[in-house]
Order: C-alpha cells, then sequence, then structure tokens
C-alpha cells in the first residue's frame, strides 16, 4: 500500500507541475534542464574512467597473494535439467582452490533434482540441498536457505544457465578484499547472441549496461548486483539480515540495502558470467516486466531511507537520485505529449507553434533518442569492439528495441502497481531451448 500511495503522490505531483507550467511556462525548458543534466552526469561518469584507467596504470593496483576466502558457489534450479549438469561441471574448473558448490533444487517437476543428486554423488565439492514442495517460493528464499549450509566467508551466486572461465574468481576475489566492499559483480554477457534479433539486442544492451556500471564503479556511485555473477560477503549478508523474501528482484533489493548500510559495490568488468538470451518475444517481455517492476518498486520502497541514511556515501546517493530520473523521464514525456494534444483539441491555437503544442515535445524527444543512440554506440565500441558501421547499426536496432520492450512497460507497471494486488510472479526463464549450443557444449564436455 506504501508503493501505491507513494507512486500515486509521485504521478500527481508531475501531472500537476506540467498543467500548471504548461499555462504559464513552455515545460519543454524543464525537460531539457533534466535532459543536460543526464548529459552532464554522462559525461562525468566517462570522464572519471578514463582518469581511473590512467591512475591504474600508473599505479597498477598490489593484490595480496594471501587473501583467498573460501566462497560458497550457489545455484538455484529450478526445473532446469537441462543445463544444470552443464553449468556446474563448467564451474568446478574454475582455478580458484578454496571453494565449494551448492546447487539447489527449488521445487522441480522435473529430473532437476536427481541430476542434482548425481552431481553431488560425483564431485566432492558438490551439496545438493532439495527444497520441499511446499517451501516458501522464490529465488531468495532459496538462497536464504541455502546460506544456512554454507561455509564460505563469501557468497557466490550463479543462474542455472551460467558459464564462466577458469579465472573468473581470481579476478573477482581481490575486489572484495578492502573493508567497506560487500560485494562485486561481474560483467554478463549473452552467449548466444548471433541467434537472432532479439539475443542480438539483449547482448547489447547488456554491454550497455557495462558501460554504465563501469561507470558508475569510477565514480564510486551505487553499483548494482546482477543476480548472476555477484560476489557477496558473509558479513555483508549477515549484517542486512539476508535475502528479501518478498521481492521479485533478489539483486537490486539486496543492492540497495547494502548501499543503505554503507558497504561498497564494485564491478568487475574483467570477470565476465556467459548465460542465455532469451530467443522469444512474450518470455523476454515477462522477464523484463519482472525486472522493471523491481525496480521501480525497490525505488519506491528505499528511497527515503536511501536519502536519510548516515552510513551511505553522499555519491551513491545522488548516483541513485540520478538514475532514478531514467524512471521519471518517459512518464514526464507521456504526460507532457498527452496534455498538450489536448490543449491542441480544446484550445484555438495555432498548430504549428512550437511554444504552444507538440511539435517542440516530439523535437526533444527526438534529440533524447539520438543522444541516447549515440551513448549505446559509445558502448558497443568500447566494450565491444566494433566498428563505426556496425557499432551505428546496431546501436540504432537496440535503441529500437529499447522503445518496444521499456517505453510500454512502464506504463503497464505504473498501472500494475497503482489498481493491482502485489504478487510474487517470477516469470521464470526457460533454458536450453537453443539445440546447437546445447550440443556444441556436450562436445567440449566431453574433450575434457
Amino acid at each position: 500500500m506504501r508503493e501505491r500511495i507513494l507512486l500515486f503522490v509521485i504521478l500527481t505531483c508531475l501531472g500537476v507541475f506540467l498543467y500548471v507550467f504548461q499555462n504559464y511556462v513552455n515545460t519543454v525548458v524543464g525537460f531539457v534542464i533534466l535532459c543536460v543534466c543526464m548529459v552532464i552526469y554522462g559525461l562525468y561518469s566517462i570522464a572519471a574512467m578514463k582518469y581511473k584507467k590512467r591512475k591504474l596504470k600508473k599505479h597498477p593496483p598490489v593484490i595480496n597473494e594471501n587473501y583467498k576466502p573460501f566462497i560458497s558457489v550457489m545455484i538455484p534450479a529450478h526445473n532446469e535439467e537441462t543445463v544444470i549438469a552443464r553449468t556446474v561441471k563448467n564451474i568446478l574448473k574454475m582455478d580458484y582452490e578454496n571453494f565449494e558448490v551448492i546447487v539447489i533444487d527449488d521445487r522441480s517437476s522435473d529430473n532437476t533434482a536427481s541430476v542434482i543428486k548425481d552431481l553431488e554423488a560425483k564431485y566432492p565439492k558438490v551439496k545438493a540441498l532439495i527444497r520441499e514442495k511446499g517451501a516458501f517460493p522464490g529465488k531468495s528464499a532459496v538462497l536464504n536457505d541455502a546460506f544456512k549450509i554454507a561455509q564460505g566467508d563469501a557468497i557466490l551466486v550463479f543462474d542455472a544457465d551460467a558459464t564462466v572461465e577458469p579465472d573468473f574468481l581470481t579476478k573477482m576475489v581481490p575486489n572484495l578484499e578492502p573493508a567497506d566492499v560487500g560485494a562485486v559483480q561481474a560483467r554478463k554477457i549473452i552467449r548466444n547472441s548471433s541467434y537472432n534479433f532479439l539475443t542480438r539486442c539483449q547482448n547489447n544492451e547488456y554491454t550497455f549496461d557495462t558501460y554504465l556500471q563501469a561507470g558508475r564503479d569510477a565514480v564510486k556511485g551505487a553499483v548494482e548486483l546482477r543476480g548472476n555473477g555477484e560476489l557477496i560477503k558473509r558479513e555483508a549478508i549477515i549484517d542486512i539480515n539476508g535475502w528479501n523474501n518478498y521481492t521479485i528482484t533478489d539483486d537490486l533489493d539486496m543492492s540497495t540495502r547494502l548501499h543503505i548500510k554503507g558497504w561498497d559495490i564494485r564491478y568487475c568488468q574483467e570477470a565476465c558470467v556467459y548465460e542465455e538470451g532469451i530467443i522469444y518475444l512474450m518470455p523476454l517481455f515477462r522477464q523484463r516486466r519482472r525486472w522493471l517492476e523491481g525496480t521501480i518498486r525497490r525505488y519506491l520502497e528505499y528511497f527515503g531511507e536511501a536519502m536519510r541514511s548516515k552510513k551511505m556515501s553522499l555519491r551513491a546517493r545522488l548516483d541513485m537520485a540520478v538514475y532514478i530520473t531514467q524512471f521519471i523521464m518517459p512518464l514526464w514525456f507521456m504526460m507532457e505529449v498527452i496534455f498538450r494534444i489536448v490543449k491542441l483539441l480544446t484550445d484555438k491555437i495555432d498548430p504549428y507553434s512550437l511554444h504552444n503544442v507538440l511539435w517542440s515535445s516530439l523535437v526533444v524527444s527526438a534529440v533524447v533518442g539520438f543522444g541516447f543512440l549515440l551513448a549505446i554506440r559509445y558502448s558497443l565500441r568500447r566494450y565491444a569492439s566494433f566498428n563505426r558501421i556496425k557499432a551505428l547499426i546496431q546501436a540504432f536496432e537496440t535503441t529500437v528495441y529499447f522503445l518496444i520492450i521499456w517505453f510500454p512497460m512502464e506504463l503497464f507497471i505504473c498501472g500494475k502497481i497503482l489498481f493491482c494486488k502485489k504478487d510474487m510472479n517470477w516469470g521464470k526463464t526457460a533454458h536450453g531451448l537453443i539445440l546447437e549450443e546445447v550440443c556444441r557444449q556436450e562436445k567440449e564436455l566431453q574433450e575434457v
């Protein structure tokens, strides 16, 4: 109820602001100011990344070879019989010695539990945890149950379809050593990015997220966990009382609570975790619906607490406030357009006046869209090493993809929060749908 009331207040205030200002001031000016602030922050992030790169080149970090905490790798699995064995075998090939693997069957209706038990019997490092059919649903509850039997000084969480390089933990662990660091997130990459348009755009979306996360890391901002490939200190987990069982985005919820408690989160782009992209549109909508709903709900739930926190750094708070604008901007623009259309239909005004009607908003939106395209192109050039033409084409494709997926989704989620009862609909993603990828991995495992 609190989330519903707060969202209603925010939308009402935004609506009143637009209505009043449209009668006295051109609200496009405010929209432009908001965009300019975001651009300035983006340029600041780029400058910070370049400074960090030069600093590390002049003064390479000294790695403490004696820092080798015991790691508990936790892999939740719900109906994952087709992929879980390959994932576990891949994880076991990591060259880091001090780790265990806890594989959790979360009330599966297929043969996942049997596969996990076989893995436990075959590999000494593997522990099987089979949850009862009536256990509390959700990934957070799964991780909380596994945490009770985990022996590690830190917890590494993977999805059931994850694969990594052998040196994954070797790259991740040094970032966790500082006393104020509570967690480290790896870079996520779509393994089957060449399969179709959707998987290609998902990988470009992840590449853009790499750019954003690296920037937030460079400015010591509010870096976020991404669920797959997240390494978290035990003491940090205990400090925030574990995972929140009543959230649909365990990673984002935990990220915010860690920051509120004063823990820093680092981003390690050198360590990559590969996962399977979604090849069909409707499952992709369901997954992104859950991500966006979880994102908005955690901001509504924790924003006030974050702004009042005495432990959370000022940089992290400012960074979080800046990133909240990415959800306010689409709502602002859509309400702006609706008000202007109503005004155009009800008032006798010049329809071609840039000051009075729709055209000024459309021009600003085109400029914002072009800036967004350039940001994606920059990330593809920097982190995917695309040539100029390929980066431009795929940046355009990904911009269209964002408009199709995220823009209408925000309206839907706001309506859902306002008018529907909160649910724990996880919207599970099916894995192992790409036959040629499965066959290739099986061949690789046979050769080992």
